[in-house]
């Protein structure tokens, strides 16, 4: 699904939000940049830290995350072939909003302590 986005950021005073929300919109990409925030990980090590994502899901989300220069995928010639994500210095300038998403969550959703939502 193609995504629309903004040619210029002059539209509203909100729309520097709108467009950074639609780089890391959807249920996956934040978790995925979290995990990767913690080091290089192969396509099986993130799918293990993510078990409700279906293997397709995941392999659009890497490929959109790679697109917009948050992610790098480096494949090894190798049998099996060996691919490594990591993030670009790019996807490490998202690492103060993806943490302080982290702590929003734990302090407002309940998911810090042990009690539900």
């Amino acid at each position: 699904m193609t995504r629309i986005r903004h040619k210029s950021l002059a539209c509203s005073p909100g729309c520097a939000v709108e467009a950074t929300l639609q780089y890391i919109d959807g249920k996956w990409k934040g978790v995925i940049l979290y995990h990767l925030l913690q080091g290089t990980l192969r396509f099986n090590e993130i799918r293990k830290r993510l078990p409700n994502i279906t293997q397709r899901m995941l392999t659009t989300q890497l490929r959109e995350l790679e697109h917009d220069g948050f992610v790098l995928r480096t494949v090894y010639p190798e049998v099996p072939p060996k691919v490594e994500y990591s993030l670009t210095e790019r996807g490490r300038t998202l690492e103060p909003v993806i943490v302080a998403l982290k702590k929003w969550g734990d302090e407002n959703t309940g998911f810090g302590q042990n009690t539900p939502p």
